[in-house]
């Protein structure tokens, strides 16, 4: 692995009795795009603040060489973090934003962040709450864009925002922001929008890692088969992950299953995030054998 950005070895954090982070080991290099990915409650929130420095927790945790707990005023010159973008103060204007992140962030060159904006339409001396939420987006981005910090944690960063919106604000992530030299870190439901940009991905449950793996490796791990008639206990037999139905006939989810054998039981194809989520979830405890129509 590359350079260890974020290291954690039995991370817990308990509110009372309910485990919001139960002894989590998760390592993340330099240079990752990683997908945090829950149902809500799950504990993404949690595994950032804690990252973040914004709660205390028990276990081992290193971030880009120092303890969250302790140096958490000498990590966050290093880190930037976003989350709703609609959280921008809205009673103040678009310079004074810039001015008031340059008064917080060390690493904040707001000669960048003014250029950015000097190819959109956003007018410096209007209040945020008389933006459009495009313009949001474009002053959210140029502060992340301004910001040289190795590691960016963003929670649900385009929450309220239409498609089109939403789609610029990653496409400039990528484009304009990311290098081998960053790590970025996003929890979003949003999955289908985020899978072509990310490097890894994590999937959470009550507090559990369910799942860490690299893009590269899901393609080949999860494979759905469309069962052909008279071939259901076969499929069965086979042990799936998940059963459903489509179209009347009988689907098997697997992983980590030779693909010439599961094209013996019918139609093979590959999954989507989307659908490794959730096949991943209905294993770990909820709807195992879902029959309802789907494709």
């Amino acid at each position: 692995m590359s350079e260890t950005v974020i290291k954690a070895t039995g991370l817990t954090k308990s509110f009372g009795d309910f485990h919001a982070l139960n002894n989590v080991n998760v390592e993340i290099g330099l240079g990752r795009i990683v997908g945090v990915i829950g149902e809500n409650g799950a504990g993404k929130t949690t595994f950032l603040n804690v990252i973040l420095g914004l709660c205390s927790y028990e276990g081992n945790l290193d971030v880009l060489g120092r303890n969250p707990a302790r140096e958490r005023d000498d990590l966050m010159r290093d880190v930037c973090f976003i989350a709703d973008v609609a959280t921008l103060p809205k009673w103040m204007k678009v310079k004074d934003v810039f001015d008031y992140v340059e008064s917080v962030h060390p690493k904040f060159d707001r000669a960048k962040a003014m250029g950015f904006l000097s190819r959109t339409s956003v007018p410096l001396d209007k209040k945020v709450r008389a933006l459009s939420k495009g313009m949001m987006v474009q002053v959210h981005l140029a502060v992340v864009m301004s910001i040289d910090a190795k590691l960016l944690v963003l929670d649900e960063p385009t929450l309220g925002l239409d498609i089109m919106f939403r789609k610029q604000f990653y496409q400039s992530l990528l484009e304009e922001y990311f290098d081998e030299d960053r790590t970025i870190i996003i929890t979003t439901h949003q999955v289908e929008e985020i899978e072509h940009i990310l490097t890894d991905v994590i999937f959470i449950k009550s507090g559990d890692i369910v799942l860490e793996a690299e893009m590269d490796d899901l393609g080949s791990q999860f494979n759905e088969v469309r069962v052909t008639k008279g071939k259901e206990d076969e499929a069965k037999a086979l042990g799936p992950m998940r059963l459903g139905s489509s179209f009347g006939r009988t689907t098997a989810t697997y992983q980590n299953k030779d693909r010439e054998t599961l094209a013996s039981l019918g139609e093979v194809r590959g999954l989507g995030l989307a659908d490794i989520f959730v096949a991943t979830m209905s294993q770990n405890g909820a709807n195992s054998n879902d029959t309802g129509d789907g494709q």
